[in-house]
């Protein structure tokens, strides 16, 4: 997965790393929104996504910055399809 950040809004997207060749193996990921950051308290405002029922909803996440590495841990939880999952995503910052 990527992840572009910038003051204001995020944006990530994934792409199937087992070259899937349909729709049914390949798996494609793309969304974003505003932000918030306080301390370490970190909540992303998902304005789109390409899987409908996840938009306009808000995550709260705990953020940790290690040297070049982003450790993104919280709770992902939509109540109508019954979706509550744990998540922890490590991002590596590339330098130019």
């Amino acid at each position: 997965m990527i992840k572009i950040i910038n003051p204001t809004h995020f944006a990530f997207f994934s792409h199937d790393l087992n070259q899937g060749k349909d729709s049914t193996t390949a798996a494609y990921s793309a969304g974003g929104g505003a932000y918030t950051l306080v301390d370490s308290n970190y909540t992303e405002h998902l304005e789109y996504f390409n899987s409908r029922e996840w938009e306009n909803h808000k995550f709260d996440f705990t953020v940790k910055i290690s040297n070049d590495t982003l450790t993104q841990k919280g709770v992902e939880k939509l109540e109508k399809p019954g979706i509550e999952r744990f998540i922890v995503e490590k991002y590596k910052r590339l330098k130019n």
